[in-house]
């Protein structure tokens, strides 16, 4: 039987998945997998017994990667089952940067009290909360994942016209790319068109502080900013800056600071991407299929550090292999095989920067002493014989 740990509150529908040769609870003693969330799991003791991490959502900055790289544990995460959420969220936010909504509904309730005189006050003040529509403004997308290309086709069938800019675009998000969007080959091209900017690229080193005064500097005066990706991914001082000085109208984002609170023309709202229930069960539903499937048949998808490789269902013996990524390491693999006379009818490997995955199926049984001779080499994270 197998042994998941959850950290966080993980949907019922979800954990089905998991059937009666799973053991799930919120304490497990040496367990094979984990399943959170939010949990900060940096200043937590890996078990030696950890086999797999899996993210119910896309940002594992909460998981301690290299750590668990290191130790051979296979880290997931659930792309695009919350695309939909955060889509529509994102719309919302177009409609709240241009009407100024919020500020109307807000000034509206300062009226309790005037009784009958509501209705001609309205009619006098609504012109403080006037906005233009988005219909036939352009979008600029910035990142054209799973959540970038929902949103490119969203704003397309509202009338937008779309620009995306994606460096790294993915033959399977182009196909599910509008092809009335049109492709920016930089950038700036990106920044000098777009009269709404949204952003959904991962937060890295390189895309930190990406949107800044340099950014802002290409713009549209007037221009309208959306973040629903990850706070760090704007500076915020320079945000502030463009907005106080009418470069920027207005800032739309899902992560609240101080700073940005006090500013009357940012949106904030309270990280709700993927707080929906359906968002919820996608991501735990996903998150436990990946490392059920790992934990059976060794097969990786949606690895955040490990390559992605599938063989299908294990009906034999099949041994797995956790490795650097170096010249010779499959040979010498191999060559363990043979020496003990066993033959390979099946075999996969994949790499992934510095790290590779190697999946055996083998005739007969796997004598344990190729396991532990594979185990002693160099480069060699971690064998598993499923």
């Amino acid at each position: 039987m197998y042994k998941i740990q959850t950290l966080n509150k993980i949907s019922k529908k979800g954990l089905a998945v998991l059937d009666s040769n799973y053991n799930v609870a919120d304490e497990v003693e040496n367990p094979d997998g984990i399943i959170l969330r939010s949990f900060k799991m940096h200043d937590m003791e890996l078990p030696a017994s950890l086999r797999a991490v899996a993210r119910a959502g896309a940002g594992v900055n909460n998981i301690p990667i290299d750590k668990c790289t290191d130790k051979g544990i296979v880290v997931f995460n659930t792309p695009g089952a919350n695309a939909n959420a955060v889509k529509e969220l994102v719309l919302s936010a177009l409609f709240l940067s241009s009407r100024k909504i919020v500020d109307g509904i807000e000034w509206v309730k300062t009226l309790a009290g005037e009784g009958d005189a509501i209705s001609s006050l309205v009619e006098k003040g609504k012109s403080n909360y006037a906005g233009p529509e988005i219909e036939g403004k352009t979008l600029g997308v910035v990142g054209l994942g799973a959540i970038g290309v929902k949103v490119a086709n969203a704003a397309h069938h509202l009338g937008m016209d779309v620009i995306g800019y994606d460096p790294y675009l993915s033959v399977d998000a182009a196909w599910h790319l509008t092809r009335f969007a049109r492709k920016a080959n930089s950038l700036d091209e990106l920044l000098e068109k777009a009269d709404y900017i949204t952003i959904h690229v991962p937060a890295t080193p390189e895309t930190k502080g990406m949107l800044n005064s340099e950014a802002f500097a290409k713009v549209k005066k007037g221009v309208r900013v959306l973040n629903f990706s990850r706070g760090e991914l704007v500076d915020e001082a320079d945000v502030i800056a463009a907005l106080d000085n009418g470069t920027l109208s207005c800032y739309v984002t899902d992560f609240a600071s101080e700073a940005l609170i006090a500013n009357e023309n940012v949106i904030c709202m309270p990280h709700l991407g993927a707080s929906t229930p359906e968002s919820e069960e996608n991501c735990a539903v996903m998150a436990s299929s990946e490392i059920k499937d790992f934990l059976e048949n060794g097969n990786i998808k949606n690895s955040v550090n490990f390559p992605n490789c599938d063989m299908g269902k294990a009906n034999g013996a099949r041994v797995t292999v956790l490795h650097k990524n170096v010249p010779s390491m499959l040979k010498n693999i191999t060559d363990v095989f043979s020496s003990k006379g066993v033959n390979i009818s099946n075999m996969l490997n994949k790499s992934k920067g510095d790290n590779a995955y190697t999946m055996i199926d083998i005739d007969g049984k796997c004598d344990s002493s190729i396991v532990a001779e594979i185990e002693g080499m160099n480069d060699v994270i971690k064998v598993t014989l499923l």
